[in-house]
């Protein structure tokens, strides 16, 4: 029987592995993305040695309403890895309200709504999995990203309360806090200042895409049926 995963984020670095590991594994996949249509494409084509399914959803979730383009185009559903996300640097006296507002949109507010309408299809099953990747400054918060923090501890605070909510009804919640993480998502940093990063972590190295992904999937896998409401730090014992 078919396993169908929904997957934001999946043109990034991150979630590109998402995506590899689960079809691995056997997933179909629903595959989100916003601009990068490229990146899906070569996507796509390295998924073809597997034998799911895998549909691309475009939909822009910092946008309002903009999560509603992924629900309508979910059918069958087993399991939800909210992976979709952006950095914000910066002095908060130097924010903006629209700034703020597609912050917000992309990693609290679109992940809560697409959650609520997509839940169901879970419930209906009595099982299934939901994963947020947070981060490590949404549990210890980082000066020059304090919107940005604020938004991922609201997504740890999602997973401990929705994870008491639905697990009598066979649904885990958990969330995965990377640190540091080798994407693009680090390319305005010199390699000075990545350095100096690598020296603060225990492991003396940054986390691979493969790294969060092998996490995701454990979550999602039964070797974890008792495990809900947790935040698995994916760190190298850079914040414990």
């Amino acid at each position: 029987m078919k396993k169908f995963a929904l997957v934001t984020g999946a043109s990034g670095g991150i979630g590109r592995a998402i995506s590899i590991k689960l079809a691995e594994e056997g997933y179909s996949l629903y595959l989100h993305y916003n601009q990068n249509r490229q990146a899906i494409d070569r996507l796509m084509d390295s998924l073809q040695e597997f034998s799911g399914e895998y549909m691309p959803i475009q939909a822009d979730l910092a946008a309002k309403d903009g999560y509603k383009k992924i629900a309508e185009n979910i059918f069958s559903l087993d399991a939800i890895v909210h992976n979709s996300g952006s950095s914000q640097y910066g002095l908060l006296t130097e924010l903006t309200e629209a700034e703020t507002e597609k912050l917000m949109n992309l990693h609290v507010t679109s992940p809560l709504l697409l959650t609520k309408e997509l839940l169901p299809k879970l419930l209906k099953k009595g099982s299934g999995n939901i994963v947020v990747v947070s981060s490590i400054w949404g549990q210890t918060g980082a000066a020059c990203e304090v919107a940005y923090s604020t938004a991922k501890g609201a997504q740890i605070a999602f997973v401990k309360a929705l994870s008491k909510e639905v697990a009598l009804n066979g649904v885990k919640v958990n969330a995965v806090a990377p640190g540091a993480v080798q994407t693009a998502m680090l390319n305005d940093f010199t390699e000075e200042e990545l350095e100096t990063v690598k020296s603060e972590i225990p492991m003396g190295r940054l986390a691979l895409p493969e790294d969060i992904a092998s996490s995701v999937s454990f979550l999602l896998s039964d070797k974890s049926s008792y495990i809900t409401g947790q935040v698995l730090a994916v760190n190298g014992g850079w914040y414990t």
